[in-house]
């Protein structure tokens, strides 16, 4: 009796922290969606990074509900609900693990060329509407920088040369007076010259991979005790399923 009593409060201990859990990845995904650096476009433009994104929201919202339901079983002794809760743990976990596999699959991914690749390929310009120029533009504007590399990465080879090819680089990569609620272009013919001080030629490749692995980063970690809690809130469903006639 008091192993079963010890059993039933481990469960209610583990599910108060599955829905803890499920708070934090629910948190995680939203900020990996929403984030207001401008890496919200890059996210939603990339099938592998978004799909893991809402994978944590979905699997955030059901693991907060589940949370319920486990406590709810354990302490009304209910076998169906027990077995009904080890079941959809068990798909959580499941899909939790694809999400991981995504994030690092992405993670291998981050490297200059890949993302220079990217670029040339679906950068259109500063008046493009598509979320990966607009994010482009965007970082570009917000952190001074240029490109992957730099100016150079809009040259002959890129899509924005063949819509633009008289223009080496987009506006996006001028120096701006950011003393100016509109960030206006120092002076844009100097800048498509490429005159020092009026170009940013820095590449933005280490912003960008700063931040992305920042991204994958909490999410893996978050995941991963995600993941720890939900094996043992298995492990005591299923044995309070065995105990309980």
């Amino acid at each position: 009796m008091a192993v079963l009593l010890c059993m039933k409060y481990l469960m209610f201990i583990f599910n108060a922290l599955i829905f803890v859990g499920g708070l934090c990845l629910l948190g995680v995904g939203v900020w990996v969606v929403v984030d207001p650096d401008g890496f919200q476009s890059i996210v939603t433009s990339n099938p592998l990074l978004n799909t893991g994104a809402f994978i944590l929201l979905i699997a955030g919202i059901f693991l907060s509900l589940l949370g319920f339901l486990g406590c709810y079983g354990a302490l009304r002794e209910n076998k169906m609900l027990l077995m009904a809760f080890f079941v959809l743990i068990l798909i959580l976990f499941m899909a939790e693990l694809v999400g991981a596999i995504l994030a690092l699959t992405y993670n291998k991914k981050i490297n200059r060329e890949f993302y220079l690749s990217e670029l040339q390929m679906h950068y259109k310009g500063d008046n493009a509407s598509d979320a990966f120029s607009k994010s482009w533009n965007t970082i570009m504007i917000a952190f001074s920088c240029c490109g992957v590399s730099g100016a150079e990465d809009f040259g002959n080879a890129s899509s924005f040369h063949e819509i633009y090819p008289s223009t080496p680089w987009p506006d996006a990569c001028c120096r701006r007076d950011y003393s100016m609620l509109s960030r206006k272009i120092l002076d844009r013919e100097r800048c498509i010259h490429g005159e020092a001080g009026y170009l940013n030629n820095q590449g933005c490749f280490s912003t960008i991979a700063k931040t992305l692995k920042k991204y994958i980063s909490v999410t893996a970690a978050v995941g991963l005790v995600v993941l720890g809690i939900e094996m043992f809130a298995m492990f005591f469903a299923l044995c309070l399923y065995y105990y309980f006639d």
